[in-house]
């Protein structure tokens, strides 16, 4: 569960974004509609769904932070994953809405008997967006990592996503603009590029989400890990049933079965329990660790 500072962190990073986001959809969208290029429209588009992707950032960060309950006595952190699916989908759903636009806009020139070279305007709006979005996929990202929020780093890289679908846009109009418009096709083909390498980041965010979702274990060297330190008790004769699930993006809980010598008594098995649960949450993100205890008679 993050910490007030770290929740601190990720609404003003977040509320930074939203800021920038705002102020760009509105420069793209005169400046696409100004300066005749139909793709830094479908960008101010893509920038419109960084605000919604912003806005779902901040209203999570107000449930996932909340402590554990009597009805999620594992806490909200999947609230978070929930999120982090949320944005990579709708950057998959703007991947292929931009794919959809260029695909449109090549055929409409194939077709059109002349085309309306792009202005300087729109170069400019691109230019601006590519600076500012990559700035703020370095900082948010940065924050990210820092906080362990799967769903800020998901959102920085909407952020770059951002600057990426902005390139060729610039790359079009500016080569109308210095050769004519006998160019005016790479605009369309560098967003088919982009949208693809788009479609393939948003499946980077996705894909990690179901591991919490679908309950899924650790990987074999991380279970041998764990198993490794509990075994390290030299009470501990033996264990089994050791299961893994994730809660959230970056948090564990853990279930297992250790067997000691039949002698010692509750309280030192209870003792021995508690060590283990310590240690295992020291070196690792684990919100809750079950410690069943069992007498060993020998195989």
């Amino acid at each position: 569960m993050h910490t007030t500072n770290e929740i601190s962190r990720i609404r003003n990073i977040t509320l930074i974004g939203l800021v920038v986001n705002v102020s760009l959809t509105v420069i793209k969208f005169v400046a696409g509609y100004v300066g005749h290029s139909t793709v830094l429209i479908a960008d101010a588009v893509h920038s419109l769904s960084d605000i919604v992707t912003d806005g779902a950032v901040l209203i999570g960060t107000r449930y996932w932070s909340q402590p554990a309950d009597d009805d999620h006595p594992y806490g909200h952190a999947k609230i978070e994953t929930l999120i982090t699916l949320f944005i990579g989908s709708a950057l998959l759903l703007v991947s292929f809405q931009l794919l959809c636009g260029a695909i449109r806009s090549l055929l409409h020139i194939l077709d059109a008997e002349s085309v309306i070279t792009p202005t300087w305007f729109p170069l400019a709006a691109a230019l601006l967006s590519i600076v500012l979005k990559e700035y703020l996929y370095q900082i948010t990202v940065r924050t990210g990592i820092r906080v362990k929020s799967a769903a800020v780093i998901a959102n920085a890289w909407h952020h770059r996503s951002d600057a990426m679908s902005s390139i060729p846009a610039a790359i079009a109009v500016a080569c109308c603009m210095a050769f004519g418009n006998q160019y005016v096709f790479l605009d369309s083909v560098g967003t088919i590029i982009v949208s693809i390498m788009l479609a393939y980041a948003s499946w980077q965010i996705i894909q990690p989400t179901f591991a919490s979702l679908l309950d899924t274990g650790v990987t074999p060297k991380q279970r041998e890990e764990i198993a490794k330190t509990i075994r390290s008790f030299t009470d501990v004769i033996d264990l089994h049933k050791l299961r893994t699930r994730h809660i959230g993006s970056h948090t564990l809980a853990i279930d297992v079965h250790i067997q000691v010598k039949p002698t010692i008594t509750v309280t030192e098995a209870h003792d021995l329990s508690h060590e283990i649960q310590n240690r295992l949450k020291e070196s690792r993100n684990i919100i809750d660790v079950f410690v069943h205890v069992e007498p060993y008679y020998g195989s």
